[in-house]
């Protein structure tokens, strides 16, 4: 199963990022970006408590319940090994981390699971590596944009990296250019104001867009 999400990861290029979305849209959501053409959704933990660990577990359950084998769902924002076991329980398939933590990425290997920690240097990208990641997250990759990329990945050419933060239709095939070989991304396509309207057909067409983008077949905005 690691394998398939591995090769799913890369070959998609995409992990949309779900954050305090209720539970009353989140199938409508995905579905719409399924019809996009999105396969894999990150539904993240709340680092300040606003919604219960026991809660976002209970939402990657029902999503990976509505979806089987059609989408893969992972967490995101997960800063424990508690967290991972939760997700593993729930039936979620990868984990990501806005950080570098060794127990967290040790126990995501442990479980069968697919880690995505997020890095910032070379020195912790690097580490993430050493500890098992499977791909690195550079975040956020906006700050320092794709020649930053293109950078680390001319001695650390071994690592799968994942650019999240700041990724838009403009950046993306700068991102792609200088080696990135996936993205994470929010708020551009998980759209509040269409959400709160129903307008799932404009959520479907956002993720159309982005699935195109990254896949190096679409327009830029």
């Amino acid at each position: 199963m690691e394998n398939n999400i591995i090769s799913a990861v890369e070959a998609e290029k995409l992990v949309v990022i779900v954050r305090g979305v209720g539970q009353n849209e989140l199938i409508p959501l995905a579905e719409a970006m399924y019809n996009g053409g999105v396969r894999l959704l990150e539904i993240t933990y709340s680092a300040d408590g606003s919604v219960s660990d026991g809660q976002t577990a209970a939402n990657i359950n029902i999503l990976k319940e509505h979806f089987g084998d059609r989408m893969y769902i992972g967490a995101g924002t997960v800063l424990t090994p508690e967290q991972v076991l939760l997700t593993k329980d729930a039936g979620g398939e990868f984990i990501i981390s806005p950080d570098t933590v060794e127990s967290v990425i040790k126990t995501t290997k442990e479980q069968e699971l697919v880690s995505m920690p997020g890095a910032f240097t070379p020195s912790e990208i690097r580490a993430a590596h050493c500890y098992g990641a499977d791909f690195v997250k550079v975040f956020p990759a906006v700050s320092v944009g794709a020649e930053y990329i293109k950078a680390v990945k001319a001695p650390l050419s071994n690592i799968r990296l994942l650019a999240v933060g700041g990724v838009n239709l403009d950046n993306i095939p700068d991102f792609l250019s200088a080696g990135a070989c996936g993205f994470g991304i929010g708020g551009n396509i998980v759209n509040r104001k269409m959400i709160e309207n129903g307008d799932f057909e404009g959520i479907t067409e956002l993720a159309r867009r982005y699935v195109a983008a990254v896949k190096g077949t679409g327009e830029t905005a």
